[in-house]
């Protein structure tokens, strides 16, 4: 079967991760979490007493980061130094620690260049904020998928009160529009819709509903799915 790739972008809390993992299931395909990624550099970062933001200090550690991603069916374990960090990193520090590191070029790059590898290798379904128009711009199928803030902040506060955590809405919810203006405005590959990816409002959508949309448009534009 030829190999083929699924880009999935949008902004924090709309769905993607979800979604994506269930149609990589369904289409038995290798699913590629690109905002773990992100996570992990920050992970290091903040592990080596860097603040995520300062360019400068973030460079100059770029090269000791060791960091490995072994692709499984329906999901990644995110590798630091051999040690396996997925659940250390899904935080509100970290997330947020993402985003800063997420405007430097050269971390993009180093990122970027993985993930292009992983599709190389496997046919994938990507998720992250660049996918259709840096990473993968050729990518067979492109959803740019998005929901209201309080419904992304809703959604966010359910997994963090899933993990035992007591979230504030409101917090979240200034988490998450700060997060929105550091992906939608930085200078490198910002968040933005691909010209020729489909747009999807999951607001009021189900993640079955969602899922089943984007196996209908694969269907439509990927002759082996």
């Amino acid at each position: 079967m030829k190999k083929f790739a699924i880009a999935v972008d949008g902004p924090a809390g709309s769905g993607k991760s979800s979604v994506a993992k269930a149609v990589a299931k369904e289409l038995e395909i290798i699913y590629v979490d690109t905002g773990a990624m992100y996570r992990g550099v920050a992970y290091f970062c903040i592990q080596k007493g860097i603040d995520p933001s300062d360019e400068v200090s973030v460079l100059a550690l770029l090269e000791e980061i060791n960091l490995e991603i072994q692709p499984q069916k329906g999901g990644q374990r995110i590798l630091l130094d051999g040690e396996d960090i997925t659940s250390k990193i899904r935080t509100q520090e970290i997330g947020q620690g993402a985003s800063d590191v997420g405007k430097i070029q050269s971390v993009r790059q180093k990122l970027g260049d993985m993930q292009r590898d992983m599709a190389k290798r496997s046919s994938v379904i990507m998720d992250g904020r660049d996918i259709g128009t840096f990473v993968l711009p050729q990518a067979e199928v492109k959803i740019y998928m998005d929901a209201g803030v309080d419904e992304r902040a809703r959604r966010r506060m359910e997994e963090l009160e899933a993990k035992g955590e007591k979230p504030n809405f409101e917090t979240i919810r200034q988490e998450i529009i700060q997060r929105d203006e550091n992906d939608m405005n930085r200078v490198h590959s910002p968040l933005c819709k691909a010209e020729d990816a489909v747009y999807l409002d999951t607001t009021f959508m189900s993640i079955e509903e969602v899922v089943n949309k984007i196996l209908e448009i694969c269907k439509d534009k990927i002759s082996e799915v």
